[in-house]
């Protein structure tokens, strides 16, 4: 699926991320470049947006970017330990304010889009995400970018109730979405995500980080197969 695309940029969050997806799109030579971007959405946009102006400067700018890493799984969507997620949906779950509870607003939230400020989602190409989760044996959905992660049982029902075609949660992806919509020549962009625990209540000797950077690996291997 990669092969499509004359220049790709992965954005990853750490080293560990990015050297996962390197070691599975080696093959593809510098038509790949995988970077560690820092994790949240304001260390990523800034790393993506240097990438993607030293790519345009050079003469060789990119005609994709993809936010990648490992992420929470929605357990109540069905999204579990080793499963990989492409999002048809990047959304910012906790740009926005707090509400009181109201009839009309019974989460007690209101994104900058309900206020009126801006957006809160990008929406991948449908095709191309199409192409991306066949190649890689992904289910689809919304992929939650956030600055905290969700540590209670409560917080995750929010989220579901908020975007109940949420799959996965994680912290970068909206920051990457942002700064292509911003370049001066707009880029498809995707997100994948590969599920190392649960959304919801903190259990760290849960995680399963090995196991998700090896799906995150066998993933990118696929697309670049």
């Amino acid at each position: 699926m990669l092969a499509a695309f004359e220049r790709v940029l992965v954005v990853c969050a750490v080293p560990a991320e990015r050297d996962a997806v390197a070691t599975a799109t080696r093959g593809m030579g510098p038509r790949v470049e995988v970077v560690a971007g820092g994790v949240g959405p304001a260390a990523v946009a800034a790393s993506t947006t240097a990438a993607l102006l030293t790519a345009r400067h050079a003469g060789r700018p990119y005609d994709l970017v993809v936010a990648a890493g490992i992420a929470g799984g929605f357990a109540a969507a069905g999204v579990h330990v080793g499963d990989t997620v492409v999002a048809d949906r990047i959304v910012a779950a906790d740009l926005g304010a707090e509400l009181p509870p109201t009839p009309q607003s019974p989460a007690g939230f209101a994104s900058v889009a309900d206020l009126g400020f801006g957006a809160v989602e990008h929406r991948p190409p449908p095709a191309v995400v199409s192409a991306a989760a066949e190649a890689a044996g992904a289910r689809t959905g919304a992929v939650l970018s956030v600055s905290t992660t969700t540590g209670t049982d409560e917080r995750a029902a929010q989220l579901l109730a908020r975007h109940p075609d949420a799959a996965a949660e994680a912290m970068e992806g909206f920051g990457v979405a942002e700064a292509v919509a911003a370049h001066s020549a707009p880029t498809p962009v995707l997100e994948v995500r590969t599920v190392s625990n649960a959304v919801g209540l903190r259990n760290r000797a849960a995680w399963r980080i090995p196991q998700a950077l090896a799906a995150l690996s066998t993933a990118f291997g696929k697309l670049a197969g």
